[in-house]
């Protein structure tokens, strides 16, 4: 992917651990080339180790998505490091455990609101704390996992990507004018921290390695990143509101195919 992103400058949200989907991205974007500024909440000193194993120094700016201050404080601070943003990465999702595991019918609203604010709402919140970032235009990237269907123990997780994905085709239609892409890549299970957060998540994984047509490697998080790194780059100039799926090609199926 060498040079790929050359020159570009990327906002890249979510890394937890060097396990994770945004992390992949992170390593991935700056061998091809790009700038990256990372973006924490919380657990900043774990962010800022893991940060360190990154091919080269990135700095790390603390954003609470649902902080109003912090979101208007945010083109101040990334500009701190660089001018501009040609690219976002929206890897931010949260439920409180009653959202999971099965506790559907019983999670209080409360609750429920929580998930759909950090996992949802952020998502447009994000992009348009950027927007005066990204005067050249540009995209903004999302992770999702296929909110077509009710899988067991995900619950409001579930109904949270599905606003998700409504979400990203009315971004995509808002910020066209603004020559800003939105999408969404569509990932398989992978064993990451928010996978293991959710009870019951083995029941994911025996389907996608036993059904997926292309196989499933749920240690790979490099083959989402390299998608969420292609949206992000010049090669799909004209694609809006889509998500790419890459899950094995699990999501075509109507039935187990053996």
């Amino acid at each position: 992917m060498s040079g790929l992103l050359a020159g570009k400058r990327l906002l890249i949200t979510g890394i937890i651990t060097d396990q994770s989907i945004a992390f992949a991205t992170a390593k991935l974007a700056q061998e091809a080339g790009a700038t990256v500024v990372l973006t924490g909440y919380g657990r900043l000193s774990l962010v800022e180790r893991i940060a360190k194993r990154l091919p080269e120094p990135a700095p790390l700016i603390e954003l609470d998505v649902t902080n109003d201050e912090h979101l208007a404080g945010l083109p101040g601070k990334v500009r701190e490091h660089v001018d501009g943003l040609d690219g976002v990465v929206h890897s931010i999702g949260y439920a409180p455990p009653s959202c999971l595991g099965g506790g559907f019918l019983d999670a209080p609203w409360a609750d429920v609101a929580t998930a759909l604010q950090v996992s949802t709402y952020s998502y447009k919140s994000l992009a348009v704390a950027c927007l005066p970032l990204m005067d050249r235009g540009g995209g903004v990237v999302g992770l999702t996992f296929d909110a077509t269907k009710a899988w067991p123990v995900y619950d409001w997780m579930g109904v949270a990507k599905a606003g998700l994905e409504s979400a990203n085709r009315y971004l995509a239609m808002h910020l066209g004018k603004h020559g800003i892409r939105a999408n969404l890549v569509s990932a398989g299970p992978l064993r990451t921290m928010a996978a293991r957060s959710i009870p019951g998540f083995e029941k994911f994984e025996d389907a996608w390695a036993v059904r997926a047509p292309l196989g499933w490697d749920l240690s790979d998080q490099a083959a989402a990143a390299k998608a969420v790194l292609a949206l992000l780059s010049d090669w799909f100039p004209a694609t809006t509101g889509e998500i790419v799926h890459v899950d094995g090609g699990y999501h075509i199926l109507g039935a187990d195919p053996t």
